[in-house]
């Protein structure tokens, strides 16, 4: 079965950045777009995603509990590097670096870790971690933040064709705008957290996205970003 996803959503219970849509909001509106697996990545913050996954499931989604973390951040910071961690449980919190990292995946490896945006602007992106620590990534993100000029997934696209990863398509929604422009079909025999993990893993992924209208949008969007943060 094709499954359609969005393994990169972020919801108001972010205590880091400000968001009007509630999970419960989102669970609905992923509905209202057919979606069929949606995973909750707040920063640095782990939901717990039990009291909505009947709920959700209900509206004929699976609902993956994950995480946004900032790594190489230091014991203190909030800073970091981010890199999705899905299928995780709240002690994912905790981890700050990519030998932590690497411990939990020891511990549990059921879980997926995703390389989002990692080749754009700033210092929460991977950038040379990424390839330093690829033996740690299961699946590298192709972001919707692009458009016909401006495109920082080229990289990011040249990086899983060199390691043979695949590259999986998100709306990384903090808005809804286009939450339906960058998703992805996985093909998997079952809709399980296991089996989507297993089919993202063999790559059997069929992405789905469209460049941003203009620079012009794209600006406009960055700025709602930062006013809201």
């Amino acid at each position: 079965m094709k499954l359609k996803t969005n393994l990169h959503f972020h919801s108001s219970e972010d205590p880091y950045h400000v968001i009007k849509h509630s999970l419960k909001e989102g669970i609905d509106k992923a509905a209202s777009l057919k979606f069929d697996v949606l995973a909750i990545t707040c920063h640095d913050f782990f939901v717990d995603t039990k009291d909505l996954e009947n709920y959700a499931k209900e509206k004929g989604i699976l609902l993956i509990p994950g995480i946004e973390i900032g790594i190489e951040r230091g014991r203190v910071s909030k800073e970091g590097r981010h890199l999705l961690v899905l299928g995780c449980e709240k002690d994912a919190e905790k981890i700050y670096d990519f030998s932590d990292l690497r411990q939990y995946k020891k511990e549990h490896p059921e879980i997926l870790v995703v390389a989002p945006h990692p080749y754009f602007y700033g210092n929460i992106s991977l950038k040379d971690y990424l390839e330093k620590n690829i033996d740690t990534i299961d699946a590298i993100e192709l972001s919707w933040f692009y458009s016909k000029i401006f495109n920082r997934n080229k990289k990011a696209e040249n990086t899983a064709k060199k390691f043979n990863k695949p590259i999986i398509a998100t709306s990384d929604t903090h808005f809804f705008d286009y939450m339906d422009r960058s998703f992805a079909f996985v093909e998997t025999e079952e809709k399980t957290q296991k089996s989507v993990f297993e089919a993202i893993r063999k790559n059997k992924i069929e992405n789905t996205t469209s460049p941003v209208n203009s620079i012009k949008d794209m600006l406009i969007r960055q700025c709602a970003f930062t006013i809201a943060d």
